[in-house]
């Protein structure tokens, strides 16, 4: 189309420039046939032709420059008042034509939802779409900054642990202990250790060393000092020990009975004291007071940096993964975006968003469609202005001068034959 536009105004200036010739050439001709009706009528057509011809020509080559090169008043009228035209033409833009408001009613009949929701459908699961998501995520993970992120983790990890209720994590391992049987498991354990103690060959006299000073002692009087003596010379520190020791494996022996009622009794008084723990407000204030002093000392920046690197590297493999597109995050765009077609509030609520985003810009950039109409014309010089002027509306201009001969044509045979009745 652009191509055209020259030869079409080439076509009408050379048509234009016939019209004339012709004109000029029928008045030359007429001239010896003057006296005649038809020769007078035909040499006035013509005349007038020639002259309307010419005053066009005149006219429309004013427009642009000055006729045959003469400097005469009122030509060039495009060159001499550019600036005010220019000026005219970005005044029109702006106020007339692409005024503020103008463009905000023609925003207000747009609904920008309508057009982005089914590009939206038909991108999604286009590859550049897939790639640009995943590249995207990549980067957002890359770029998290683990070292400003630890201190946080730190600081709600430790921020949890002084908010647990130390007397309900007592009360639910205390639970566990007497659901698994734990202090029944720990009775034997100890039993066990106490078996192999009382066992060993030198446990025998410590039992009888202990015996014999616990019996020097023992202050009485009369009859009980004669005897404890007599008691002591029957037995030595050997046969004390082995008879301690004895009975101490038969005591520890019974213990180990399941059904006997000494183990039951003092099972029976451990999980009542452990049952009570929970009401004892020393013990709870102890326990509190160990966990805020472990918690203060306890430093875990270092590791929880190290498990951070570990789970970015994870989440970054997994991301990269091409099961992530498809399996993840293509169903969840495709539900996100279907919940929001739904939620008609939500629709108005970006509607609304998007007009006002739009609407912002052209009232800060209006001012700015003028000044590049302006800058534009401005790299222009005069004689490329004109040209492309006259590749635009030349076509419409000479043709002015080819009606304007016509017109001069017939008005000047309607003048000649008023003029021959007169």
């Amino acid at each position: 189309m652009i191509s055209k536009r020259p030869k079409q105004s080439k076509k009408s200036k050379r048509l234009a420039s016939f019209s004339l010739a012709v004109m000029g050439t029928g008045f030359v001709a007429t001239l010896p046939f003057q006296g005649s009706f038809l020769g007078d009528l035909l040499q006035g057509g013509f005349e007038a032709g020639l002259v309307g011809g010419l005053a066009d020509w005149f006219a429309v080559t004013a427009l642009f420059r000055h006729p045959m090169g003469l400097p005469i008043p009122h030509t060039a009228l495009l060159p001499k008042n550019r600036k005010r035209m220019t000026k005219a033409l970005v005044s029109t833009l702006e106020n007339d034509w692409l005024s503020k408001e103008s463009i905000r009613n023609k925003i207000k009949q747009i609904n920008f939802t309508e057009k982005i929701f089914p590009v939206l459908e038909r991108e999604l699961h286009s590859d550049p779409i897939k790639k640009g998501a995943v590249s995207l995520a990549t980067q957002m993970i890359s770029q998290i900054n683990l070292e400003k992120v630890t201190p946080f983790v730190e600081k709600e990890i430790k921020s949890a642990f002084h908010s647990m209720e130390m007397s309900a994590v007592l009360q639910s391992a205390i639970n566990q202990v007497l659901i698994r049987e734990y202090d029944e498991k720990a009775l034997d354990y100890l039993l066990g250790k106490v078996e192999e103690w009382i066992k060993k060959s030198n446990t025998k006299n410590q039992l009888g060393n202990i015996a014999i000073r616990a019996l020097d002692n023992i202050e009485v009087d009369g009859f009980l000092q004669f005897a404890l003596k007599s008691f002591q010379t029957l037995l030595n520190e050997e046969k004390l020990g082995s008879i301690l020791q004895n009975l101490l494996l038969r005591v520890v022996s019974n213990l180990r009975q399941i059904d006997n009622t000494n183990r039951k009794a003092l099972l029976l008084h451990v999980r009542t004291e452990l049952q009570g723990i929970k009401d004892n407000k020393n013990l709870l204030k102890e326990i509190e007071n160990w966990k805020d002093h472990l918690i203060a000392e306890w430093e875990p920046a270092e590791k929880i940096t190290e498990i951070l690197q570990k789970t970015q590297q994870k989440v970054l493999a997994f991301v990269q993964d091409s099961k992530f597109t498809d399996m993840y995050l293509l169903p969840f765009l495709t539900r996100l975006l279907n919940h929001l077609k739904e939620d008609q509030a939500k629709i108005n609520t970006i509607e609304n968003w998007i007009q006002k985003q739009i609407t912002n810009l052209v009232e800060e950039n209006h001012s700015k469609i003028g000044k590049l109409v302006q800058e534009n014309l401005d790299k222009l010089d005069d004689e490329t202005l004109i040209h492309m002027m006259e590749d635009k509306i030349g076509k419409d201009l000479q043709w002015i001068r080819v009606n304007g001969a016509i017109c001069g044509f017939i008005i000047g045979i309607f003048l000649t034959e008023i003029k021959a009745l007169i």
